[in-house]
């Protein structure tokens, strides 16, 4: 657990550091962006330009503990492999979703084209979600933590720490405040509140569910390439079906779908958690 706190406290100070120099920066009138917007991009800045000292102090500063000492052509297509199984695992969930009337097909269907460039911006969004995610929780995170802690927990504190970080996002300050310093703490503050909101316990249990299964597919192969790729095939769905389909409040079923993002929920974490279990008792023994 203390690798998970020390990793906590670097993304904390991350995002702290971004709401303080977000104040000033936007006082300068170069960016006409919402605040929060700002915060959210530089904490991410401040996350990769300390990455290197971070993977050098958990001491998983090379390619092996990372995850990727595969050839370059392998891991590709791994990642293809992973990314074909992620947009087949998420086509079923929404598919369940359409048939349950959980979602439900948009009235106004956008144009074909709007529809392709959305496709297009979720393939390559995906993958960059996915190839800077993987590397930061299944590589960098659970490397450090088996190497100290062993396997279980490596598994479960990776996966409860990838599915905290979704909800500490910085919000919108409500109207009529101002963006300054007290404003800086109130957005910093309802960041970290938020993720004890009661609303998302679904979406919180459903991610730390894909969480799990990430790590124990990056445990089976070694390496994150399936885990990308999988990341990657999800992330596409999850925007295209968004773009496509409109949660249905009025379905008495709407509680399986969470308000996260209209998809990720408690069936999503029933799906996820069986697919975790029969890929752990079909893919072989347990190596650690």
């Amino acid at each position: 657990m203390r690798v998970t706190a020390l990793v906590f406290l670097y993304l904390l100070a991350c995002l702290s550091l971004a709401a303080l120099a977000s104040v000033p920066l936007m006082e300068t009138g170069w960016l006409d962006l919402e605040p929060h917007r700002v915060v959210s991009r530089l904490a991410q800045a401040f996350m990769l330009i300390g990455l290197w000292p971070l993977l050098l102090a958990l001491r998983v500063a090379d390619r092996s503990s990372i995850g990727f000492g595969l050839p370059a052509g392998t891991l590709w297509r791994c990642i293809g492999g992973g990314w074909v199984a992620g947009v087949i695992i998420l086509s079923v969930l929404l598919a369940v979703l359409l048939a349950l009337e959980i979602r439900v097909p948009d009235p106004t269907p956008p144009a074909w084209s709007s529809i392709l460039g959305k496709t297009l911006q979720a393939l390559v969004g995906g993958l960059v979600v996915g190839l800077l995610e993987e590397t930061f929780f299944r590589g960098a995170l659970y490397s450090a933590i088996r190497r100290v802690e062993g396997m279980r927990s490596a598994v479960v504190w990776s996966a409860l720490l990838y599915a905290a970080v979704h909800f500490m996002k910085p919000g919108a300050l409500p109207a009529g405040m101002a963006f300054d310093w007290t404003g800086a703490l109130w957005m910093l503050a309802h960041a970290l509140a938020d993720l004890f909101q009661w609303r998302h316990l679904d979406s919180l249990v459903a991610l730390v569910l894909v969480g799990v299964f990430l790590a124990l597919v990056r445990e089976r192969t070694g390496h994150l390439g399936w885990c990308i790729g999988l990341h990657a095939g999800w992330v596409l769905v999850i925007q295209v079906g968004r773009k496509v389909t409109d949660g249905n409040e009025g379905s008495a079923l709407a509680f399986l779908a969470g308000d996260y993002d209209g998809t990720i929920g408690w069936l999503a974490a029933a799906w996820i958690g069986l697919l975790a279990l029969a890929y752990w008792r079909l893919s072989g023994r347990r190596s650690g």
